[in-house]
């Protein structure tokens, strides 16, 4: 534990995108490090860090108490946003794990969201799940940003409730910027390139493999979309 918590920069890049003052839910909390940091830097006003199962719980607890923030920070044990109530924080944190789990997350605990918090939401994958989510549910993506630490890549996402305006208009453009990211694809920055290199590796492997194989309807289908993906893939990190 921490007495004057510190952040790696993957969560600093999260914590960049917290207005300043907001009241803070981070789901998933993990030692209570974010909450803590933010209220030591003086980024949030107080803040509830959820944890679902009791041994982090227990962990978070001991972090807050250990740096004398119980009055600040409360540690609350429950699933995902089942822990807040409509309107009770100005901001959601949501951190270091899946794409898809993230997206169950809100969509199970959407009724617990007023409408009025932003979102900073860092998949470790899939974070084509979250976009698909946060645009079906009428959520505007802001921001977009990749971070490259210890040798993995990381995305983050902002967004708040309003008018999408970053995506093409295009089912078929749209759909690649969901996978992409809109922002990302157009800036592509190292992390990016690297990233979505490495993926073509990945599926042009599995590309050769699958090519060995029977020569069924199905399989030429698969093919036929690994292929179209990988030039895609080829596309936006040229």
């Amino acid at each position: 534990m921490q007495t004057h918590v510190t952040l790696d920069q993957r969560l600093k890049k999260v914590v960049s995108y917290i207005p300043q003052g907001a009241v803070l839910a981070d789901i998933g909390s993990d030692h209570a490090f974010v909450p803590c940091y933010c209220i030591q830097q003086g980024l949030v006003e107080r803040a509830i860090a959820g944890e679902v199962n009791v041994g982090p719980m227990e962990a978070a607890q001991g972090q807050v108490a250990l740096v004398q923030l119980d009055e600040q920070i409360e540690v609350r044990l429950g699933s995902g946003l089942t822990v807040l109530a409509p309107g009770e924080v100005t901001a959601v944190t949501i951190a270091g794990m899946g794409g898809t789990l993230i997206a169950t997350i809100l969509e199970e605990g959407k009724a617990h969201l007023s409408g009025e918090e932003r979102l900073i939401l860092q998949p470790n994958v899939d974070a084509v799940d979250v976009r698909k989510w946060l645009l079906e549910h009428g959520y505007a993506l802001l921001s977009e940003a990749i971070v490259k630490e210890n040798g993995k890549i990381y995305e983050i996402l902002v967004a708040e409730k309003g008018e999408e305006m970053i995506y093409a208009e295009d089912a078929d453009i749209r759909k690649w910027e969901l996978l992409f990211g809109p922002q990302l694809m157009r800036e592509k920055a190292p992390a990016f390139i690297e990233k979505w290199q490495a993926e073509q590796q990945k599926r042009q492997f599995i590309l050769e493999q699958m090519q060995r194989g029977n020569d069924s309807e199905l399989l030429q289908e698969k093919i036929t979309t690994i292929r179209r993906l990988i030039e895609k893939m080829k596309e936006v990190t040229s």
